[in-house]
C-alpha cells in the first residue's frame, strides 16, 4: 500500500514536470459536463423523478440524456468514471429482457414502483444531508449503499466543494493511503462517500495543492500515483473480420467488436448472465460460449491505461493502443456496436515470421513473452517515451499477479483445477514474480530453468533456499515437516541413534528468519494428498498472518518455541478431479486462499493439418463438462511439448492415445457408453475401445468429432472464416 511519506518525496518535481494547463482544460470539460447534469435533472425534480428518467435500461443505454444512470456511467467521463462492472451498481435497472431488477434486498418484496420510491427518497435525503452539511446522516441511508461509486458520484456533481472527483472505493483508499491516512480508512464498513470526504480533507491539508481545483488534484494523482497495476494483462482484440473497422477504429479511436444481439455488456451481472444470453443467438455454439462470455466482460470492463494490440489475421500487428475511455454501447452504429475507447500507437505496426494461430479468434490474450516480441519489433524511430509502455517494470501475467497479492492477503494459497492446467508452472512463475525474477516467467525453458535452480540452491550457511518444493503423500507427516527424531549414523560408527530432526518447515523458518528482507516459498505439490492436521500439527494457528513473527507455540516433541515468520508464503496445488482423497479440513480451509486454474486455450496457437488446438481442446471439455462437470476436464498440457503447442500429427496421436484417452477412460470408470458420450465415433461400437487411426488421419477426426459439431450453423456477425468465433 502507499505511503504518505513517500508521496512527499521529490512531489516538487512531479508538479514541475505536471502538465497543469492541460489539466485545467480538463477540469473545464468536466465542469461543463456537471452543467449537463444539472440541466437534465436539477436537484428539485428528484422528488418526482420517474424511474424511466432515472434507470438504465434498454432505451437508456441508447443516447447520454436519456437516463440519470446513463448520463452518469457513459456522459460524464471527465469529470470522473464509474464505467466498469454491471448495471448492478445503479441499484435499480432494467435487465435487457425488460424485467426491471432490483438490487437491495430488503426491496426485492416490493412491486418496483414502489421499490424505485424507497431509493428515490433515500437519495432525496442525502442530497437533503450534503447541503446541510450533514454527511453523517447519508450512511445510515441503507439502499443507497448498494451503489455507493453511483450515489458519491451524484453527490459530487451536486456538491462539487464537498466531495473529490474519485469514486472508486479502492482508489479512494489508495490516494488516502498515499497522502498519510488512518488505518481504519480501510475498513470494509466505511462507506465510499465517507472515505472520500476524508481524502478531500487530506488534500486540504496538503500545501503544495494549495488552489488547485479538484480536478487538478485527480489528473495528477493519476498521472503519478494510478492505483491500477502496471503488470495487467495485454488483450489481443481484432478490429473486425480482415480488420475491416482497422480504418475506423483507427480514425475514432476507438475498438468496436460484434455480437451486437446481446445488447449492451452493462446489463449482465456475471459470465454465466451473458452465456445464457449467447446461448439464446448461437445454440450451436454452447460449448464455447462461456469462454466467450468471459472475455466480452472483460473487455467491456478494461480500465484507462489498460493495453490492447489491434490485429489482422494471424500474423499482422495493426497497433499497440491503451484504453483512454471505458466501455459504450453505440446502437447508433449499424454493425460492431460494442466499443472502447483507445489511443493507437502505429509504430508498433509488424509481421510475424510465423502465424499465431490463437490469433484467428477475435480476442486473445497477449504472453508476456510475446509482448515483450512485439514491443522489439517497434519501429524505433519513435522514442520509447512515446509509447504507451515507456515502464521499466515487467509484465508479469495475470494470474502470477492475482496469486501474488493472494499470498499478500492470507500468507497462503492453494491452486486447484483439473489436469494439465499449469498448477505447478504457475506457482513456480509465482516464486520467480517474488523474488524480482519476473522477467524470466516467459524465457525460453533453459532460462527459466536456470533462474528456478538459482532460487532452489541453499546458500552456503543457509537452512533452506528461497525457494523449497514438496510432493505430500499419505505417508508425508509431521516429522517430516515439522520435526522428529529420525535415525542417524552414530559418531562412533556402532550403528544407529534417533536425532532431532527440524523439518522442511523449520529449516525454511530458520532460513527465513535470518533473512528478513528475502521472501521464502514452499511450494507444496498434491496439497490435499497429505494428512494436512498431522503434517501441519500445532503450527495451524500460526499460518494466520496477524500471529506472524509474535505468536510462538511450544513444539510437543522437542519442546522448543516456533514462531513462523512475517516473510514465509506457501503455495499448495491440487488436483480437483482427484477422487482418491478427501477434502481439505476446514480449520485449514480458512487459513488459505484458493484460486481456480482453468485450461488456458490461449497458449495453444496452433493447428495440426488444419485442426486448431484450442478448438480441440475446447470441444473436448464441452463435452467432459457436460457428463462429468468442471472439475474433470483436461489442461492445455496435454497439448503441448514443453512450452510449445505440438506441431506434428505423429506428436498428437501420441499424445491422444497415451494421455488424453487413458485419463478421460479413468473418469468414465470403463463404462463404454461414457466412454462413447466423450469421445463419440472415435469409440468403436462392437468392441466399446478407442479406433487406432493413422496418425496422419487423426486430426481430421478429431475436427469432426470436436470442432465441426460445435460450429455447425453458427454464424456470429462478421466471422465467415471461424463458424462464429472471431473476426478474423
Amino acid at each position: 500500500m502507499a505511503d504518505g511519506g513517500n508521496f512527499r518525496d521529490g512531489l516538487a518535481r512531479r508538479i514541475a514536470d505536471f502538465d497543469r494547463k492541460a489539466a485545467g482544460v480538463a477540469a473545464d470539460e468536466a465542469e461543463q459536463e456537471r452543467q449537463l447534469v444539472l440541466a437534465e435533472f436539477s436537484l428539485d425534480t428528484w422528488a418526482r423523478l420517474p424511474l424511466e428518467r432515472y434507470a438504465l435500461g434498454p432505451t437508456g443505454y441508447e443516447r447520454p440524456g436519456t437516463s440519470f444512470c446513463r448520463l452518469l456511467e457513459y456522459g460524464t467521463n471527465a469529470f470522473g468514471s464509474i464505467r466498469g462492472g454491471s448495471a448492478a451498481k445503479h441499484i435499480v435497472y432494467q435487465h435487457r429482457t425488460g424485467e426491471w431488477r432490483i438490487v437491495p434486498s430488503a426491496l426485492r418484496r416490493l412491486d418496483v414502483q414502489k421499490a424505485w420510491e424507497a431509493v428515490r427518497a433515500e437519495f432525496v435525503s442525502a442530497f437533503a444531508a450534503a447541503a446541510e452539511g450533514a454527511y453523517e446522516r447519508i450512511d445510515e441511508l441503507e439502499s443507497l449503499s448498494y451503489g455507493q461509486a453511483l450515489t458519491t458520484k451524484a453527490l459530487a456533481i451536486y456538491f462539487p466543494d464537498a466531495f473529490f472527483p474519485v469514486f472508486s472505493a479502492s482508489h479512494v483508499r489508495y490516494f488516502t493511503a498515499l497522502l498519510g491516512g488512518r488505518p481504519h480508512q480501510y475498513s470494509s464498513g466505511v462507506r465510499t462517500w465517507r472515505a472520500n470526504r476524508e481524502l478531500l480533507e487530506l488534500i486540504h491539508k496538503t500545501d503544495e495543492f494549495a488552489g488547485w481545483r479538484p480536478h487538478e488534484v485527480m489528473r495528477f494523482l493519476y498521472a503519478f500515483h494510478d492505483p491500477r497495476p502496471r503488470d495487467r494483462l495485454v488483450w489481443k482484440i481484432a478490429p473486425g473480420e480482415r480488420a475491416g473497422l482497422w480504418d475506423d477504429c483507427l480514425a475514432n479511436r476507438r475498438i468496436r467488436v460484434a455480437w451486437d444481439e446481446v445488447g449492451s455488456l452493462g446489463q449482465y451481472e456475471s459470465d454465466q448472465d451473458l452465456k445464457e444470453a449467447l446461448d439464446q443467438y448461437w445454440p450451436q455454439s454452447t460449448g464455447g460460449n462461456l469462454r466467450l462470455a468471459r472475455q466480452l466482460l472483460a473487455f467491456r470492463d478494461l480500465e484507462p491505461g489498460d493495453l490492447i494490440v489491434a490485429n489482422r489475421g494471424k500474423s499482422e500487428v495493426l497497433a499497440v493502443g491503451t484504453i483512454t475511455e471505458g466501455y459504450s454501447f453505440a446502437p447508433d452504429l449499424e454493425t460492431h456496436r460494442h466499443t472502447v475507447g483507445v489511443g493507437w500507437d502505429s509504430s508498433y505496426a509488424q509481421l510475424f515470421d510465423s502465424p499465431r494461430h490463437a490469433w484467428q479468434q477475435t480476442f486473445a490474450k497477449v504472453p508476456a513473452g510475446l509482448w515483450r516480441e512485439i514491443r522489439q519489433g517497434r519501429r524505433t524511430a519513435l522514442p520509447e517515451a512515446a509509447g504507451p509502455t515507456a515502464e521499466s517494470e515487467a509484465e508479469l501475467p495475470d494470474a502470477v499477479r492475482t496469486v501474488r497479492e493472494l499470498l499478500d492477503h492470507k500468507g497462503q494459497v492453494v491452486l486447484q483445477g483439473p489436469p494439465g492446467t499449469g498448477k505447478t508452472r504457475l506457482a513456480l512463475s509465482v516464486a520467480l514474480a517474488m523474488a524480482g525474477r519476473g522477467d524470466q516467467i516467459e524465457a525460453p525453458p533453459e532460462e527459466r530453468a536456470a533462474a528456478l535452480s538459482e532460487l532452489s540452491k541453499i546458500p552456503e550457511g543457509a537452512a533452506a533456499a528461497r525457494l523449497t518444493m514438496v510432493t505430500f503423500h499419505p505417508s508425508y507427516g509431521y516429522e517430516d515437516f515439522v520435526e522428529g527424531f529420525k535415525p542417524a549414523a552414530a559418531a562412533d560408527g556402532s550403528g544407529l541413534n534417533l536425532t532431532m530432526t527440524d523439518g522442511l518447515f523449520r529449516r525454511v523458518c530458520t532460513a527465513a528468519e535470518a533473512a528478513p528482507d528475502d521472501t521464502h516459498l514452499i511450494v507444496v505439490d498434491e496439497i490435499n494428498r497429505g494428512d494436512l492436521p498431522r503434517v501441519l500439527g500445532e503450527l495451524i494457528t500460526l499460518l494466520e498472518l496477524d500471529k506472524r513473527g509474535s505468536v510462538s507455540v511450544t513444539l510437543p516433541t522437542s519442546g522448543r518455541q516456533q514462531t513462523v515468520p512475517p516473510n514465509v508464503r506457501i503455495i499448495g496445488t491440487m488436483n480437483s478431479a482427484d477422487r482418491s482423497v478427501g477434502h481439505i479440513d476446514a480449520a485449514i480451509r480458512r487459513r488459505f486462499a484458493f484460486f481456480d486454474v482453468p485450461p488456458d486455450l490461449d497458449v495453444l496457437d496452433g493447428e495440426i493439418e488444419g485442426l486448431g488446438l484450442a478448438d480441440f481442446l475446447e470441444g473436448l471439455n464441452a463435452k467432459l463438462d457436460l457428463s462429468f462437470g468442471p472439475d474433470h476436464l483436461l489442461g492445455q498440457a496435454y497439448l503441448l511439448a514443453g512450452d510449445r503447442p505440438l506441431v506434428t500429427a505423429e506428436q498428437l496421436s501420441n499424445a491422444f492415445h497415451h494421455e488424453i484417452v487413458p485419463l478421460v477412460a479413468d473418469y468414465c470408470l470403463g463404462q463404454p457408453d461414457l466412454l462413447r458420450s466423450v469421445l463419440g465415433t472415435l469409440v468403436d461400437n462392437n468392441t466399446g475401445r478407442v479406433v487406432q487411426t493413422n496418425p496422419m488421419d487423426l486430426p481430421g477426426m478429431l475436427a469432426d468429432e470436436f470442432v465441426a459439431a460445435r460450429t455447425a450453423g453458427d454464424e456470429a456477425p462478421g466471422d465467415e472464416d471461424t463458424g462464429g468465433w472471431g473476426d478474423e
